[in-house]
């Protein structure tokens, strides 16, 4: 659910959201076409409700700063752009069998990776007097879509039996990127992504786009940019990798580009409030299990926000929040739809207080990355992560104070 920053003040709701900071997002935007530079396309990756952001609106909101394309996984989330007012191209990696129709309805690029795509879309765009522009998938080292080297001659014989589909662009996916020990790794697939390249010329093709970068190629090889780059996470201010990640010890997200350094922004804060303060005696148990004990006497704040809502019961015993601009930690089990922290250390702590989840308060901060490592993934799981019922409340520059937090 998507409203704004002056309707949640009027809403009787319960008081645990997402604020998406869109000026943070034009700025990571520019921040990689500072990167990568005019002649490059941006395919902004939007798939995954725009990696828990909120597709419509993080979509709306780039194609306003200037994306040239959107990437998406599915073809339901591309028809929801679509309905949501979208009019650039939108590059689909996952076309299912039976969606072709659907694909040339709603003005739908698709990722081919085997023949028989091919003459599916065929037939149906044959059938509606088209010609549709699909994108091929060659899998230089990712193992998971993507049409082989030894198998790419079948593939183009396929492409010159099907008159109505168009070779328009050539693709790989980077699968180790954000893993500066793989870097070998990493140049080998851009090599064989240009094998393929010449072997798809030598037979004639000319497809328009050549792409290869995700966030992590964008931020480490410009010889994989191609002539379209598709970042995610970069747009998002978060980065992937919990091992190799520039966030892991609290420094920045930092781009390079011809103008000097850009620092990107993360995109989303999550916020709830104290709806209860208890007193309670040492040796008291606290929350399922009785996985937490108190050392003394405490004072314990009860948050609602849980699992549900996709702070993950990871954290239970060794996540911690932001009340009044300190950390308070978690303390007992993460249950579906509570959380419990310890307040005993900050004192002036008061039923209603907002608390930082996720974002920064008085110089303080907590990154989805830091979660992320607690939990032992990457911070895309921690964003996608964040429920349903979980409202995004969109906030423009004059709306954020600068800290993430609303007054």
């Amino acid at each position: 659910m998507l409203i704004t920053t002056r309707e949640r003040f009027s809403m009787a709701a319960r008081p645990t959201w997402a604020e998406i900071h869109l000026d943070r997002l034009a700025h990571n935007f520019r921040a990689v076409r500072a990167r990568v530079g005019e002649g490059v396309k941006i395919c902004a990756v939007v798939k995954a409700d725009a990696y828990g952001h909120g597709a419509a609106a993080v979509a709306r909101h780039l194609e306003a700063a200037g994306a040239d394309w959107f990437g998406v996984a599915t073809v339901e989330e591309a028809i929801a752009l679509r309905q949501a007012g979208i009019a650039r191209p939108i590059l689909c990696f996952g076309v299912a069998s039976g969606q072709e129709a659907l694909v040339l309805e709603h003005r739908v690029t698709p990722v081919i990776f085997e023949a028989t795509q091919i003459e599916r879309l065929d037939a149906c765009a044959r059938a509606h007097d088209v010609i549709l522009d699909v994108h091929l998938e060659v899998d230089t080292g990712m193992g998971r879509t993507g049409v082989s080297l030894r198998e790419l001659e079948t593939v183009l014989r396929a492409f010159e039996r099907s008159p109505h589909v168009r070779l328009d662009g050539l693709m790989t996916h980077l699968a180790a990127a954000d893993d500066p020990a793989r870097a070998e790794f990493t140049r080998a697939q851009i090599a064989r992504f240009r094998d393929a390249m010449r072997i798809v010329e030598t037979r004639g093709f000319r497809p328009t786009y050549r792409h290869l970068a995700n966030s992590a190629g964008v931020r480490a090889y410009p010889e994989a940019w191609g002539n379209m780059v598709r970042p995610g996470g970069l747009l998002y201010g978060l980065w992937s990798s919990p091992r190799w990640s520039p966030l892991a010890s609290g420094a920045e997200l930092v781009l390079e580009t011809p103008m000097g350094e850009r620092v990107l922004q993360p995109v989303l804060s999550l916020h709830t409030r104290i709806v209860l303060l208890k007193d309670v005696e040492a040796g008291t148990p606290l929350g399922y299990g009785s996985a937490f004990v108190t050392a003394r006497r405490s004072r314990i704040a009860t948050l609602p926000i849980g699992y549900h809502d996709g702070y993950r019961r990871a954290l239970s015993n060794r996540g911690r929040v932001l009340v009044r601009g300190r950390f308070a930690p978690v303390v007992g089990r993460v249950s579906m739809d509570w959380t419990l922290v310890d307040v005993t250390d900050i004192p002036e702590a008061r039923v209603g207080d907002e608390v930082v989840v996720i974002g920064q308060a008085d110089g303080q901060r907590i990154t989805a990355e830091e979660l992320a490592e607690l939990c032992g993934t990457i911070s895309y799981e921690i964003t996608c992560g964040i429920g349903a019922r979980v409202p995004r409340v969109l906030v423009a520059a004059a709306e954020s104070d600068g800290e993430g937090a609303l007054p």
